[in-house]
C-alpha cells in the first residue's frame, strides 16, 4: 500500500509539474520576420474595473490603428482555442477577448450572484465600449457576440448604436427554448436511426417541451449528446473533454490558477448562470430593430443554436444594412471551423459597410 501510495503521489507532483510548465500565463507576442516584438503590434493580459468589478481581457492585434473588435464569449470564455484553431481576427483587428463578469479571469468567489444578470451584462459591454473608446481614441468599435453573448451584444447595441461601426452575431440566439426544443427533436431521431439506445433512453427521460421547458436531466447530457453528432462547438468535434477540456488546460497564456477558475466559473459563475433567463426571452419580441448594421453567421450543422431560428429572425429585423452568411461546413463556431471564410466576409463586407457576400446576392 506504501509503495502504491508513494507511485500515485510521485505520479501527481510530476503532473502538477507538466501542468505549471504549460502555465506561464503570459500573452505571447507577435514577432517579425527577425524574431523580434513585431512593432505597432499589442498583446497583453489586463485587468479593468467595469462597473465596480475586476474584469480581465487579452487585447491582441498586429498593427494597433487596426478598428478595434470587441468579443463577447458564450457559455465560457472561448479564447483558449484560438491556440489550437487560430482565427487570424488580429490580422485585421485590435481584437478584445474580454472574460465576462464572473468567468473565465473574471471569476471571483465572491462576487455577488444578483449582480450576474442581463442587465447588469448590457451594462458592464457598454461601459467597456467606452473604455475601449477611450483608450485607443477611437470614435466606434466593432461587436462580436457568439452564442450566449449574442443575447447580451445584440441589446447592447440596440441600446447604444452609435458605440459600434456594426454588430456581429456568431450562432445568434433568437429565442432559445425553440432552439433546444428543435435540438431535442433532432437529437432522439437521430440516436434512434443510429441504433444508440442508451442515448434514446436519456433523451425519452428528458423531454424538452415549449410548455415543460428544458429539464434539468435534460442539460446534463445536451452537450455530450450534441458532440456526438457533431452540432455542438464543431462539426468535427465529437467530445467535450478532448476538443475543450485538455486544449484549455494546454493553453499557455493562462496561469494554472486561472486554468482552473475557467472551470470554477463554468459551473459556478458567469453568463452560464443567465441560461434559464436567455431560455424564456424571446428576442424577435425585444430586439426588432438595430440602427447599425448587422451580420449574422450561422453555421449549417448548429442545433446549439438552432441555425432555421436565427435565420427567420434575421428576416424579421430591420437595419439599415444586413448580411446572413451560412457556413456550410461549420456547426456551432465558424471563426474556428471556417477562419478563412470569415475573414473574407469581415474584410469584403463588415469593415467596408456592404453586404454583397451575403446569402442570396
Amino acid at each position: 500500500m506504501l509503495i502504491v501510495v508513494s507511485i500515485l503521489s510521485i505520479g501527481i507532483l510530476i503532473l502538477l509539474g507538466i501542468l505549471l510548465a504549460m502555465s506561464p500565463g503570459k500573452p505571447e507576442p507577435f514577432l517579425d520576420e527577425n524574431g523580434k516584438p513585431l512593432a505597432g503590434s499589442i498583446s497583453e493580459k489586463i485587468f479593468v474595473d467595469i462597473n465596480g468589478v475586476e474584469q480581465g481581457m487579452f487585447i491582441k492585434g498586429k498593427d494597433i490603428n487596426n478598428p478595434i473588435l470587441l468579443y463577447l464569449h458564450g457559455g465560457m470564455p472561448d479564447y483558449f482555442l484560438t491556440q489550437k484553431y487560430p482565427t487570424g481576427l488580429e490580422d485585421y483587428f485590435t481584437v478584445v477577448w474580454w472574460e465576462q463578469r464572473g468567468s473565465g479571469l473574471s471569476y471571483s468567489p465572491d462576487l455577488p450572484k444578483e449582480t450576474m444578470n442581463v442587465e447588469q451584462m448590457v451594462s458592464d459591454t457598454i461601459e467597456l465600449t467606452n473604455y475601449l473608446r477611450q483608450r485607443f481614441g477611437v470614435e466606434k468599435i466593432y461587436l462580436m457576440g457568439h452564442s450566449g453573448g449574442t443575447f447580451t451584444g445584440i441589446q447592447a447595441a440596440a441600446r447604444a448604436p452609435e458605440l459600434y461601426y456594426a454588430y456581429i452575431g456568431v450562432a445568434q440566439m433568437s429565442y432559445q427554448l425553440k432552439s433546444e426544443q428543435l435540438a431535442y427533436e433532432y437529437m432522439l431521431q437521430q440516436f434512434k436511426e443510429n441504433g444508440d439506445t442508451n442515448m434514446v433512453q436519456k433523451l425519452e427521460a428528458a423531454p424538452v417541451t415549449m410548455t415543460g421547458g428544458v429539464p434539468d436531466s435534460y442539460n446534463l447530457i445536451r452537450d455530450i449528446a450534441m458532440h456526438k453528432l457533431g452540432i455542438g462547438t464543431m462539426h468535427d468535434m465529437r467530445s467535450v473533454v478532448t476538443g475543450i477540456l485538455l486544449p484549455s488546460f494546454q493553453f499557455r497564456e493562462y496561469t494554472l490558477g486561472e486554468k482552473l477558475n475557467l472551470w470554477r466559473a463554468k459551473s459556478q459563475s458567469g453568463i452560464s448562470t443567465l441560461w434559464s433567463d436567455m431560455m424564456v426571452v424571446d428576442l424577435n419580441q425585444e430586439v426588432t430593430k438595430l440602427d447599425l448594421p448587422i451580420y449574422f453567421f450561422e453555421g449549417r450543422y448548429d442545433y446549439t443554436v438552432n441555425y432555421a431560428l436565427a435565420k427567420d429572425y434575421f428576416e424579421k429585423l430591420n437595419a439599415p444594412v444586413k448580411g446572413f452568411y451560412t457556413f456550410e461546413n461549420s456547426a456551432h463556431s465558424p471563426m474556428f471551423e471556417e477562419p478563412e471564410k470569415m475573414k473574407k466576409i469581415l474584410l469584403e463586407d463588415v469593415l467596408a459597410g456592404t453586404n454583397n457576400l451575403a446569402d442570396g446576392k
